[in-house]
């Protein structure tokens, strides 16, 4: 079983939740496949029903479903999320290549004259 230690930003806990809610979820679903507290989970929620990224559906039983406004703040994020990927990865190719240089720089070559 994977442990889930690495951080999370805000917005990756609201694009976990939007996906875990999909066409309908309940507040346990959500919380158990986003790996939140019952705490973290309240405030979250209040923050994405607030914001009218999720709706509640039926009235004995809560159901959260994606709105509209929730399925095009996913999307969004899934493009940021790529980009972000490609300018880390980018950043990383820039680094390696520093490294390579500093690392020609600090050779020696050959005895002293």
């Amino acid at each position: 079983m994977k442990s889930r230690v690495k951080y999370r930003s805000r917005l990756q806990i609201i694009a976990d939740i939007l996906a875990a809610a999909g066409e309908g979820a309940k507040r346990t679903h959500i919380m158990f496949r986003c790996y939140l507290s019952h705490k973290a989970l309240c405030k979250y929620l209040d923050e994405v029903l607030g914001a009218g990224l999720l709706r509640v559906q039926g009235s004995s039983e809560c159901v959260y479903v994606v709105t509209e406004k929730g399925k095009a703040f996913l999307k969004r994020f899934f493009e940021y999320s790529e980009l972000r990927r490609q300018l880390e990865q980018g950043f990383n190719n820039i680094s390696t290549f520093e490294m390579a240089l500093e690392q020609m720089i600090s050779e020696r070559e050959g005895a002293l004259d």
